[in-house]
């Protein structure tokens, strides 16, 4: 089994034999000055801060009035809930989906032949991302302890939403083709991670700690971007049309699998709240409408599907189709090319 993992390639066949890609231009040349791990302290919660943990227009059920009938107090420990849910899905995030990619690529077993810099670099994001878990992990342990709010240990947790999402991508994929759907979605969180993350340290109603931990995490995150937009400009052309063909219609379930709320996570908090299993339902259809839902995702994924569409993924005509039924092209958006056009999501 050690030796059969020792081989293992996030595509199969031999990486020599695959087009290779464009130049690299690392941004890690000063990553000893630069990466929080090098230089930032390890952030510690501190008592007597803001007691709003979690931008409620980031989190609209804390916004319905079901919720706000609970009172102030209740808002406010869903929004507690919260970050500890982004927390925790920055841990697992980085310790399932990306430090394995990274590594990996980091050991030339990302079946693209790849620039030696480019390895190189790839075990630079594995220290970063270990770090973000680390301290994600104690920053949500150090909470728990200051205000006495139970955190959900692991024994009592549920797997976040991505991954189950991720296994039905696998499922959908053919069976020599499975592998490249965590090289695919290690590229769709790590060009949009950074975005999202960009709004919350500037929210000056949260606490200093807070803002400081994941103001910490986005600028590692604004490297790692650039990295993995390398990435796919590796990947895409190094597939074979086949390839191509069977991979892009599911990019737009990677992308969902990324950015879609956890219901059920958000379910269970509600539950707790006192909601009945029926307002529990209102709750989350009214706070998550299919139509808003499909526009944040158009929105958020907007740079990424231009990354795509720069690397011709989207000239296959179902891969097109795909985006389009996922709701991932605006209506501004043009073909190059004169090709089709594939989506993600």
């Amino acid at each position: 089994m050690y030796v059969q993992r020792f081989g293992e390639q996030l595509i199969r066949g031999a990486a020599t034999e695959r087009p290779r890609g464009p130049e690299y231009v690392s941004r890690f040349e000063r990553w000893d000055d630069l990466a929080s791990v090098r230089r930032r302290p390890r952030r510690r919660f501190a008592a007597g801060e803001p007691d709003l943990y979690f931008p409620p227009e980031l989190y609209p059920v804390a916004l319905h009035p079901l919720v706000a009938a609970r009172g102030s107090a209740a808002v406010k420990g869903l929004l507690l809930q919260r970050l500890y849910d982004y927390l925790e899905f920055t841990t697992e995030l980085e310790s399932l989906a990306v430090i394995p990619v990274a590594t990996k690529i980091s050991r030339g077993r990302s079946g693209l032949d790849l620039p030696g810099r480019m390895r190189s670099d790839a075990y630079k994001i594995v220290t970063d991302e270990a770090w973000h878990a680390q301290f994600s992990h104690e920053f949500a342990g150090e909470i728990e302890a200051e205000t006495r709010v139970p955190w959900l240990r692991a024994r009592d947790r549920t797997p976040p939403a991505f991954l189950s999402r991720l296994d039905e991508v696998r499922g959908r994929l053919p069976h020599r083709m499975r592998g490249v759907e965590g090289l695919l979605f290690a590229i769709v969180s790590e060009t949009l991670i950074s975005g999202m993350l960009s709004q919350i340290p500037r929210d000056g109603r949260l606490p200093q700690s807070v803002r400081n931990v994941i103001r910490d995490h986005a600028e590692d995150e604004g490297r790692h971007h650039v990295y993995f937009r390398s990435v796919l400009g590796h990947l895409w052309p190094a597939l074979t049309r086949a390839e191509r063909q069977a991979v892009g219609p599911l990019v737009p379930a990677v992308v969902y699998a990324f950015l879609e709320p956890d219901y059920a996570q958000t379910a269970r908090h509600l539950g707790e709240l006192g909601l009945t299993g029926e307002q529990i339902d209102q709750v989350v259809t009214e706070s998550w409408p299919a139509h808003q839902v499909r526009g944040d995702v158009a929105a958020a994924a907007s740079q990424l599907t231009r990354y795509l569409t720069e690397a011709d993924a989207l000239a296959d005509a179902r891969t097109l189709a795909a985006f389009e039924e996922a709701g991932l092209l605006g209506p501004g958006h043009q073909e190059r090319g004169g090709a089709a056009k594939e989506f993600a999501g």
